[in-house]
């Protein structure tokens, strides 16, 4: 058994990502879209230069545009249009997610373990994020929500790549016993999924808010009032998700979402409740936009 500090979690997560490969790197075009953004002398013809020379990106943002996730009025046919209608932020974090699809690909480890199970998960805490954020009077740009659920888990992927064997070792004993996800990876590997996966997306140059939902979503309390809001939508559309048993859903099984949790984001139980209700046709839609 591997006894965590967080110094030999440093180790390993640095040690991991030198190691992880393919999934370590983003899309060329993905990385030049979150640089344009986040410069501020950028403007809306940079980002349409990027895009419109990846066809197939192209093709996979205006699908996402004209998709019911938007409910525009009428078809968008370009890129450039769809940027003036929603603006850069939100057609940046529409090619993420667009992109970051292909890296949940690989074979099955477990019973309860594929990066399928994993995409299905993730898709689902992504929907449950935005729909929460969209009923949240607190400025969250549902947006942004999105990616972070797409990404909360990004951190198993290195997992399953460097350590197959311990990964299945954790995914067992969570299965068998009523043990924390988390701890268990700290246990067996020396460092759990969150640590992974803000050392990855820290390694794409993630904007601070999308790696502190990543880094966070288990324990939002631990950031500060900026980042709380992301972090705790991710956290409780997680929650809801493993409680729906919505793909892989172990790393929360055992967690609860209370009023307390609620109160701040201005959300009711009842309208928690509901969102439940309709999940799974929302998951499934929103499965077919972004992967077909």
């Amino acid at each position: 058994m591997i006894v965590e500090t967080a110094d030999n979690a440093k180790v390993i997560v640095e040690k991991a990502l030198a190691a992880v490969g393919d999934i370590a790197t983003l899309p060329e075009v993905t990385i030049k879209i979150i640089e344009i953004v986040e410069d501020p002398k950028s403007t809306a013809r940079d980002l349409h230069e990027v895009i419109k020379n990846d066809p197939a990106l192209s093709v996979k943002v205006l699908k996402v545009v004209n998709s019911a996730f938007y409910g525009l009025p009428g078809q968008v046919a370009s890129v450039d249009r769809a940027i003036i209608l929603l603006g850069l932020s939100a057609v940046k974090n529409i090619a993420i997610a667009a992109s970051i699809a292909r890296l949940f690909k690989g074979r099955r480890i477990s019973e309860q373990f594929s990066a399928a199970d994993l995409w299905r998960h993730s898709v689902a805490v992504a929907v449950s994020a935005r729909t929460m954020a969209r009923l949240s009077p607190h400025p969250v740009m549902s947006d942004e929500v999105f990616v972070a659920g797409l990404i909360h888990d990004i951190g198993t992927l290195v997992e399953r790549q460097v350590f197959p064997d311990q990964f299945a070792e954790v995914i067992n004993r969570c299965e068998r016993a009523n043990i924390d996800f988390l701890e268990c990876e700290r246990q067996v590997i020396g460092a759990d999924h969150q640590a992974f996966g803000v050392g990855l997306t820290t390694k794409w140059k993630f904007p601070r808010h999308l790696r502190a939902a990543v880094g966070f979503h288990h324990n939002p309390e631990a950031l500060s009032v900026e980042l709380r809001n992301i972090a705790t939508l991710i956290h409780l559309a997680d929650v809801l998700c493993c409680q729906e048993k919505i793909g892989f859903y172990l790393t929360a099984q055992h967690s609860v979402v209370t009023e307390d949790m609620l109160d701040p984001l201005g959300i009711t139980y009842q309208q928690f409740d509901e969102l439940r209700s309709t999940l799974t046709d929302q998951v499934t839609e929103a499965e077919a936009t972004l992967t077909g």
